[in-house]
């Protein structure tokens, strides 16, 4: 189980502008905001962005990506839009992908500074 992750940014106020509207499309708020460090979830921390402690910029990791779990197929909907409206970029537009499961349904972007991030619901309809 895990307990938390995080990801790099280099720009803690861009990447709020983009994660506090996107997150909340899910039920998930900003938690804590400290030294350039972004602290997400719905009672206990469970997503983070972090300036990375060596110093150096933050990248994007080639083939990672972190997948929030939506409730309804609207939810993620709602989390593609309001992502692209707010500086993210297309990765994969909302849609079944059966090739996973029958019902997962699934929509990714890239926030501002390059992760790729997905909401997935696996309801029904």
């Amino acid at each position: 189980m895990l307990s938390h992750v995080s990801l790099g940014t280099s720009d803690a106020a861009r990447a709020a502008a983009f994660y506090d509207p996107v997150l909340a499309t899910l039920g998930i708020r900003k938690l804590h905001e400290r030294d350039g460090s972004l602290d997400y979830g719905t009672s206990i921390m469970f997503f983070s962005l972090e300036k990375p402690t060596d110093g150096r910029p933050a990248s994007v990791g080639n083939g990672v990506h972190v997948a929030f779990l939506a409730e309804t197929r609207a939810m993620v909907d709602d989390f593609y839009r309001v992502a692209l409206a707010n500086g993210g970029e297309d990765a994969g537009p909302p849609g079944l992908r059966p090739e996973y499961d029958a019902h997962y349904y699934g929509a990714f972007v890239r926030d501002p500074d390059g992760n790729k991030i997905e909401a997935v619901s696996f309801a029904a309809a």
